[in-house]
């Protein structure tokens, strides 16, 4: 099993990889969780997938066994900038905009983690271990990128299972339904003194 943090500067090294993440998101959310999401050749993607983000993908012999996107706060494309602050200026329906108490950051410092997803094919047996993985490789890049804080929607049992991760975090926001379930936004620390 291998971690690799995919961007448009190599993403050339990787073959089929970067693909493969956004079939991979397109089976999780698109089949599995049927969201109403933008897809072409049988990937999905949004507004978000542009050269400031960076994407991690833990991986077997091609295969995609879980992702994430990263983007910067500091991020623009057009009118928007990253997806909880998008949704918090009520530009993104299927979220509620008070997923915040505060502003939203816009700093060099903090990045947004989102299209978190572990594939339906991973047996149970090494869901643990994809889990650590992703973890790893985001607090990797998120250092590498110059991050101290990645601002992420997450499920609302986050406390439980982010101990477990090694991750610390405090809540940003309420706690929030979204499609039958519950979410609250939280920021991760990823100073090397925590990790």
């Amino acid at each position: 099993m291998l971690s690799t943090t995919l961007s448009f500067e190599n993403l050339h090294s990787h073959g089929e990889l970067f693909a493969n993440v956004f079939r991979a998101r397109r089976q999780s959310f698109i089949v599995q969780q049927n969201w109403d999401l933008p897809e072409s050749l049988g990937m999905e993607f949004d507004q978000y997938d542009t050269p400031a983000s960076r994407w991690i993908a833990v991986h077997d012999q091609g295969e995609v066994l879980g992702g994430m996107r990263l983007t910067p706060t500091t991020a623009r494309c057009g009118i928007y900038s990253y997806m909880i602050r998008d949704a918090q200026r009520g530009m993104i329906n299927t979220i509620p905009h008070n997923l915040l108490y505060e502003q939203a950051p816009v700093a060099e410092n903090i990045w947004e983690s989102t299209r978190v997803f572990v594939s339906h094919k991973a047996p149970m047996s090494i869901r643990r271990r994809i889990h650590a993985n992703m973890v790893k490789e985001m607090i990797k890049a998120a250092r590498e990128n110059g991050a101290s804080g990645i601002i992420a929607l997450t499920a609302g049992n986050w406390e439980r299972w982010y101990g477990r991760c090694g991750l610390t975090a405090r809540a940003l926001g309420p706690m929030l339904t979204i499609d039958d379930a519950e979410f609250q936004c939280v920021m991760i620390d990823v100073n090397p003194r925590t990790h």
